[in-house]
């Protein structure tokens, strides 16, 4: 797909992470734990309370972690829960770029919960590798959902870039890697989605660039393996028991193509999913404050209708 060629630019310049860490729109916390010295502590700012790199995981020798944002306030009954999932081409950021839009969730009245995965990088951790993490995680929040305050049954994902079409495979996939006995009672299915400037078809959009990179990625080219390429496109698992989407895509954007954004939509529509389809004048990353708010108050939106029961 021709979108890695400006990804790798995006990633030298360090713009990318910038317009992704203010994906949320509200000022991200002045006040918090430092992530390397205080692993697991909380730190307040206001009208939420995070708390950092706990292990959700350990896979291979090496610890997963992610970030709980919750609430200040106590509230007396479970809340929902968003699982929040940064871009980078599965292969560059963490979590840290989500604190936006986990400030902003948490004082909307969501549990946020932002996610590392591990990344592609010199062969290693290939695909599925960052499906199974999401979907382990998913189970740990279900799993932990009482520590929490969460709500176990109302648990959705937003994600950005690679990010999305990890999301969006959350809401229409069951658990493929089962071997954790602890959590193998736990569903790894979301109930609502956003998907931000997502690939959602890796066999179109050829060129030889993006090729080459998923090539390495899926372990096999396309002509020797069109499953592999097909399994990791979303399009390819819409079913009527597909969770309800939010799909954002700018129109301005030369990284990934909209018309991925459009047969996502078109398919899901197709099934009977509950699906709506956000077209903004701006590029991949929203640079655009104007963008940048709408998508905040459409997500907020969205998960207030479908995980809290509110329009």
């Amino acid at each position: 797909m021709r979108f890695f060629r400006p990804v790798i630019l995006l990633l030298v310049s360090g713009s990318f992470a910038f317009n992704l860490s203010c994906l949320a729109f509200a000022t991200p916390p002045t006040s918090r734990a430092n992530s390397s010295s205080n692993a697991n502590s909380p730190s307040v700012a206001a009208g939420e309370t995070v708390q950092q790199n706990i292990v959700y995981a350990k896979v291979n020798g090496t610890e997963l972690h992610l970030d709980v944002y919750e609430p200040a306030e106590a509230s007396p009954k479970p809340l929902p829960a968003v699982i929040l999932i940064h871009g980078g081409g599965w292969s560059a950021f963490d979590k840290s770029t989500m604190r936006g839009m986990g400030g902003f969730l948490s004082r909307s009245g969501f549990v946020a919960v932002a996610v590392d995965y591990r990344l592609f990088k010199d062969g290693d951790n290939r695909w599925p590798a960052q499906l199974d993490d999401l979907q382990r995680a998913v189970r740990w929040v279900r799993a932990n959902a009482s520590k929490y305050g969460v709500d176990p049954d109302h648990i959705g994902a937003f994600g950005h870039s690679a990010g999305a079409q990890l999301a969006a495979l959350l809401g229409l996939e069951d658990t493929r890697e089962n071997s954790d006995p602890a959590l193998a009672k736990y569903s790894s299915r979301v109930q609502a989605v956003v998907d931000v400037s997502g690939p959602s078809d890796f066999t179109t959009n050829h060129d030889p660039d993006g090729d080459a990179f998923l090539t390495n990625f899926l372990g096999a080219s396309y002509a020797k393996n069109p499953g592999a390429w097909r399994d990791a496109s979303p399009v390819f698992h819409i079913s009527k028991s597909a969770a309800p989407f939010l799909i954002f895509h700018g129109t301005k954007d030369q990284d990934v193509p909209i018309a991925q954004a459009q047969e996502l939509y078109d398919k899901l529509k197709s099934a009977g999913v509950p699906v709506s389809f956000i077209k903004v004048e701006d590029v991949h990353t929203f640079r655009t404050s104007e963008a940048r708010m709408q998508l905040a108050i459409e997500s907020q939106k969205f998960f207030n209708q479908y995980l809290n029961g509110r329009n």
